[in-house]
């Protein structure tokens, strides 16, 4: 089953939210800040950090309303989260690269244009140490093509329920979710070239850094990182006041 085949999140994730919200609140505390900046109605990209397994479920959780996510394709390989995991929402992606990402960018402009949410993480994988790594542009391209604002998000605290290597999650931990600025891509009207993506998406990384503290590396988090063993670096307190520099742009990729 390919990407273009994938519709992204249904009816089934509005009912799964009724039960699972209630399951996961007794099981972990959140804190929730900026939630209320999300459109009630509405096409919109969030941009996560990615630091476990548990990032995309969480906020499929606690999230108010239907929101679809890429994933790795090798979901698809497992009969555990075959059909599972596309009836909740995630739309495969290759990651490469090439056409067979663009089949579930596609997917996921047509989420957007039916006016749904859609999540992106635009490290394009499990950050392995916790460090914030160079952010993709695919989240860029589908905001300036459909028209709808980025909001950045800071998730603190998932790494600690599941790190990169553990089966389970361990229950009561703390789990914080900042919802940040939207970002308006409404200034870059006309342009379609990697200069302007690259902004864009540097601009999302800052924005995310600025949220949760972590530490900043100006490159890409490559696949082969996932098979490096997982050593912690610097993340904020959430009570912590940030003060980070801003990403340095040292590409256009």
């Amino acid at each position: 089953m390919t990407s273009s085949s994938h519709h992204g999140a249904s009816k089934l994730q509005d009912r799964s939210r009724k039960v699972a919200a209630p399951v996961a609140r007794r099981l972990w505390t959140f804190h929730l800040e900026g939630f209320d900046r999300l459109p009630e109605t509405g096409p919109a990209i969030l941009c996560p950090n990615h630091i476990s397994f548990l990032d995309s479920a969480f906020l499929m959780v606690l999230l108010p309303r239907r929101i679809s996510f890429v994933g790795k394709a090798e979901y698809m390989d497992s009969w555990k989260t075959k059909y599972l995991f596309p009836a909740m929402g995630m739309i495969p992606i290759d990651r490469s690269g090439g056409s067979k990402s663009s089949a579930a960018l596609a997917a996921a402009e047509r989420v957007l244009r039916r006016g749904d949410l859609f999540g992106i993480f635009p490290e394009g994988t499990r950050s392995r140490d916790g460090a914030l790594s160079r952010g993709h542009t695919g989240a860029a391209r589908l905001a300036m093509r459909v028209g709808c604002p980025i909001f950045p998000v800071g998730i603190i605290g998932t790494r600690e329920i599941q790190p990169p290597d553990a089966k389970l999650p361990k229950v009561r931990r703390h789990c914080t979710i900042r919802v940040g600025r939207p970002i308006d891509t409404g200034r870059y009207d006309g342009r379609r070239d990697r200069l302007a993506y690259r902004q864009v998406t540097d601009e999302v990384m800052f924005e995310i850094m600025e949220l949760t503290g972590q530490e900043y590396r100006d490159v890409y988090a490559t696949k082969q990182s996932e098979d490096l063993p997982a050593e912690p670096a610097r993340v904020a307190h959430v009570e912590e006041p940030v003060d980070m520099p801003r990403p340095v742009l040292s590409g256009l990729a």
